[in-house]
């Protein structure tokens, strides 16, 4: 049965102009049902998960104070993003942990960056695989994602930029555009993020203080215009991340239901439609996810 919906809910990602990685785990029992869940892609702004995991255990370890003010200069657009700092006209003091939830809230690339700083994308890597969370590549800034064709166009052709996205991609999943390929880029599948959710959510080898606070900021998402419409509501608290880069429509979370059941959700999508702003995707990806949890949900696997 569990077949039959996996290929059916594959050729209605293709109808739609999609593919993706997507997986469902129920954290309590370990059930898990997906689509090409091991599948890399380059995450885009998801990399905001760990890199607050890394700087909460840097606080814990006394290395760094949550407390301590950056600053941050104005004019710093070269990080991408429409809200945040990267507006900023004027010099600003933030401290650090309330960049981390200008980073995860409202997904801020110029408040990402500041913490990068601190701690730079290797040494995240490393705080990933000593957690035993080998499966996510952290490698660059936040900023490098605003150097890629997107950039070079008018607004009016930035369908342009997502055309070179779609057309670009090599057999492997090179690409020519280095931000889009998964051996340069900040890369990781829906079974690296489901294991990330697991180990936030559930007894790991990650301080529960920092785990906790984790959830509480990714809770705090106020980007609900993805997954949300169909894992939130008064039944249930949905918690997540997302992440967007040229064609690339991600979002990973967990969904805790009033009846004690705990979901793991992981969509990581890339779209061969030559368009900026597809609201029929951000549809789709969530129907999709949330039949996988549906058919987890009851008990059919």
């Amino acid at each position: 049965m569990a077949e039959g919906l996996v290929r059916r809910l594959r050729a209605e990602l293709d109808d739609g102009g999609l593919r993706g990685s997507f997986l469902v785990r129920d954290l309590l029992t370990g059930t898990e049902l997906g689509i090409d869940p091991d599948l890399q892609f380059p995450i885009a702004s998801l990399v905001k998960v760990p890199l607050a995991m890394a700087t909460l255990e840097r606080i814990r370890l006394g290395e760094l104070d949550g407390a301590t003010p950056l600053e941050v200069a104005p004019g710093r657009n070269t990080t991408p993003g429409p809200t945040g700092l990267t507006r900023f006209r004027h010099p600003a003091r933030v401290a650090i942990d309330d960049l981390l939830y200008l980073s995860m809230a409202i997904s801020d690339g110029t408040a990402a960056d500041a913490l990068f700083e601190l701690t730079p994308p290797g040494e995240v890597t490393r705080m990933l695989g000593e957690w035993g969370l080998p499966g996510i590549f952290v490698r660059h800034l936040v900023g490098d994602l605003l150097d890629t064709p997107a950039e070079r166009f008018d607004p009016a052709d930035v369908h342009l930029a997502h055309s070179l996205a779609i057309g670009a991609v090599t057999a492997g999943q090179g690409h020519r555009i280095a931000q889009l390929d998964v051996t340069r880029a900040n890369a990781g599948s829906a079974r690296s993020f489901v294991e990330l959710a697991q180990a936030l959510w559930t007894p790991s080898k990650i301080d529960p203080g920092i785990a906790g606070r984790v959830r509480e900021l990714m809770g705090l998402n106020l980007l609900r215009q993805r997954l949300s419409p169909d894992f939130a509501s008064d039944a249930t608290r949905w918690s997540s991340k997302t992440g967007t880069l040229l064609n690339l429509r991600h979002e990973v979370g967990v969904v805790e239901h009033a009846d004690g059941q705990v979901f793991a959700v992981a969509a990581l999508t890339e779209s061969r439609v030559p368009a900026a702003v597809q609201p029929e995707a951000e549809v789709l990806m969530a129907r999709v996810a949330r039949t996988l949890r549906d058919h987890l949900r009851g008990g059919a696997v």
